[in-house]
């Protein structure tokens, strides 16, 4: 498939692709049959693997640890424990990051009842 259809099938903006390919996390297919265009094409391992991207992204992976965790998990370098230990370790990362976002989020309500009481100066 093209990128456009890549693009329907995984929600993700033709750009957001190009650049992903960019980064090494997929890679398109040139058809040697087609000598009129530079076309890529992609297979439904670029749907798999662009979705995967799209999911831990949206729990917090960072693109470097995508990376790494692809490599690892497509070329069968991770055991099941060492799947696990990846996991259980953003889990630490994630409670941390809901500890600072409370703690911000009752530094600001404070603000906020100074600002009300007129307390701020």
């Amino acid at each position: 498939m093209l990128i456009n259809e890549l693009s329907k099938r995984t929600g993700l903006s033709p750009h957001t692709i190009r650049f992903y390919e960019k980064s090494g996390l997929i890679k398109g297919q040139r058809d040697e049959t087609q000598k009129s265009n530079n076309y890529f094409h992609y297979d439904d391992a670029a749907v798999e693997k662009l979705e995967l991207i799209r999911d831990a992204k949206s729990v917090g992976f960072t693109l470097s640890e995508i990376a790494q965790l692809m490599d690892a998990w497509y070329n069968n370098k991770m055991t099941i424990a060492d799947k696990v230990t990846v996991l259980d370790e953003k889990l630490v990362t994630i409670d941390e990051r809901i500890q600072q976002l409370q703690a911000m989020k009752g530094l600001i309500s404070q603000f906020k009842e100074d600002v009300i009481n007129n307390n701020c100066g």
